[in-house]
């Protein structure tokens, strides 16, 4: 079992940044990929970006590139999202995934190929 407590939301005015932080628990977190979604109200839930196990692939929606970066700590237990320039669009309760995607294109994009999620974080970004 892997327990995921993100942190790091908040109230950010646009074009200002956020860091948000997921704390695993568990000693097998270095066995699992971490991703990053988000749901906005009244949307469906959406990938935002992800991470494998080592940390040398990442993945990112295109939304998501060139504005956010994840990274983990994998001697921390803890996976980052880094997130500037955000809009109002970015406004959403953001959820830490971990699981052991398939080796298939497009894998980490999928929210079933995660079996562990967080409560959420929520993100406010006024305009």
């Amino acid at each position: 079992q892997v327990q995921l407590v993100e942190s790091g939301g908040g109230l950010v005015q646009a074009g200002g940044s956020l860091r948000l932080s997921c704390a695993a628990s568990g000693r097998t977190f270095v066995s699992y990929a971490m991703g990053w979604f988000r749901q906005a109200p009244g949307k469906e839930r959406e990938f935002v970006a992800a991470i494998n196990w080592s940390g040398d692939n990442t993945y990112y929606s295109d939304s998501a590139k060139g504005r956010f970066t994840i990274s983990r700590d994998n001697a921390k237990n803890t996976v980052y999202l880094q997130m500037n320039s955000l809009t109002f669009e970015d406004t959403a309760v953001y959820y830490c995934v971990a699981g052991v995607p398939p080796s298939y294109s497009g894998s980490y994009y999928l929210a079933r190929e995660y079996d562990y999620w967080g409560q959420g974080t929520q993100v406010t970004v006024s305009s």
